[in-house]
């Protein structure tokens, strides 16, 4: 199963980042194709239908296409003021824009429908993102996504990290675990051909 990760921060030390990247690592290690996206790496500017006349950006053609070929999604999502931040949400405004006049593009959510994604959050907070998952779930099914019921939302992500990025507590490792397996498996099973 092809898997897409991604936290929705740019940031150096993003506690999401970090999370992807042990998601990224665990599901590997459980057989899954994983590619491990950093949205910082793409060229995205705020999105603007003006903008948008002149031509969709080279790096969001890329990214449809990186969207589409991957079945399954987990997004990590920071929490800024109880809601997901404006770099996910501008990525997914650009991702799911029809680029007229495009056989294949022209379809906003040829790039989303139909793919099960899994939802996680890191934040040095006690709810450790939980609000920001809340908002961003509707987005998700707007989108045409089917989003597993299963998530995770790690608290305290200050101290959940060891040295090397990965997840100290044995009981948050199981609690990413099972949003993986339930990903990979509905997507097994949405996607069988």
């Amino acid at each position: 199963m092809k898997l897409l990760v991604f936290a929705g921060s740019t940031r150096a030390q993003s506690h999401n980042r970090k999370l992807a990247r042990e998601v990224a690592a665990m599901a590997r290690a459980g057989g899954a194709d994983v590619n491990h996206l950093e949205l910082g790496d793409h060229d995205i500017p705020m999105y603007n239908a003006d903008l948008e006349a002149r031509g969709t950006p080279p790096d969001v053609l890329k990214l449809k296409q990186l969207f589409f070929e991957h079945p399954a999604w987990i997004i990590c999502t920071p929490e800024y003021n109880a809601s997901y931040p404006a770099l996910l949400k501008n990525t997914l405004d650009w991702l799911s824009s029809p680029v007229k006049g495009d056989p294949v593009w022209g379809d906003d959510m040829r790039f989303s429908r139909g793919k099960v994604v899994g939802v996680l959050s890191a934040s040095p907070g006690a709810l450790g993102g939980i609000r920001s998952q809340s908002h961003l779930v509707p987005l998700l099914i707007n989108l045409h996504c089917w989003v597993a019921p299963t998530t995770y939302a790690l608290g305290r992500a200050q101290q959940a990290f060891d040295d090397a990025g990965h997840l100290v507590d044995e009981a948050a490792r199981r609690r990413v675990q099972a949003v993986i397996d339930q990903v990979l498996w509905a997507a097994g099973r949405l996607h069988a051909a």
